[in-house]
């Protein structure tokens, strides 16, 4: 099992309940549940920095090509319509 270290939040009164209702609906300990949201956050604002990251380095290189909003705009438009037709 992984090492943990205990850690004190502060939750508003009503979120504590939420957590409590839950832990007791899903026969699991506040603590667990605590621990698992805060696992997907911290896991969905990594995968989030790195992408903005990437998309950085990507953009200040030499070979960084850019289209203008309503090129894109208009594209989108067109794909949106085609499938509309399709639809019908």
């Amino acid at each position: 099992m992984e090492h943990t270290l205990t850690m004190t939040i502060r939750l508003p009164a009503a979120m504590k309940e939420k957590l409590e209702r839950l832990a007791e609906a899903t026969e699991r300990s506040k603590a667990f549940l605590a621990a698992k949201a805060i696992e997907e956050y911290v896991a969905a604002q990594e995968w989030q920095v790195q992408a903005i990251r990437e998309a950085a380095r990507e953009a200040d290189s030499l070979q960084a090509r850019f289209v203008e909003h309503d090129a894109v705009a208009k594209r989108l438009h067109l794909k949106i319509r085609r499938c509309q037709r399709r639809k019908d």
